[in-house]
């Protein structure tokens, strides 16, 4: 017995522009952020050493948190700067943020690593290196340009 198939819909596939991609990496790389520095906190003696005025090897003071809080500025403003930038300047700002965070978020590792670190840290680079990749292969359009020769 046959029986008539009903047909089946396709998910509509909508395009979303190299910017709005951006905007949502930068925003997933600074949940990741922001979530491996808060689950750190559950670290046995982490609480004790900020309460006794350090973090890591460094003193806690006016400079240490101005530093991290603009260690987090840039990265955070990229969420924004990458849909309001034009996209001749957000191209290469993005790929040179986000080359200076692999370091940086690698050098987050140093001194004691739990595997939650670690694993925020794989899936960090690997979102700035999609970050990276999205702005590198940003498509071009031929330009409505045009020079005239006046001799």
């Amino acid at each position: 017995m046959n029986s008539p198939q009903t047909p089946q819909k396709a998910l509509e596939e909508i395009k979303v522009s190299v910017p709005v991609k951006l905007a949502a990496l930068w925003a997933s790389f600074m949940f990741l952020y922001i979530y491996v520095d808060y689950f750190a906190l559950y670290m046995p003696g982490k609480i004790d050493d900020i309460l006794k005025g350090k973090v890591f090897v460094f003193e806690i003071t006016q400079g240490f948190l101005l530093a991290a809080l603009a260690s987090v500025t840039l990265p955070a403003s990229m969420i924004f700067l990458s849909v309001a930038l034009p996209a001749k300047i957000n191209r290469p700002v993005t790929i040179v943020i986000a080359v200076i965070y692999i370091p940086f978020t690698l050098f987050n590792l140093a001194g004691e690593a739990w595997m939650h670190m670690v694993f925020g840290a794989v899936a960090e680079v690997v979102l700035l290196g999609l970050i990276i990749r999205y702005a590198w292969k940003w498509p071009r359009v031929q330009s409505s340009i045009r020079t005239e020769n006046y001799a």
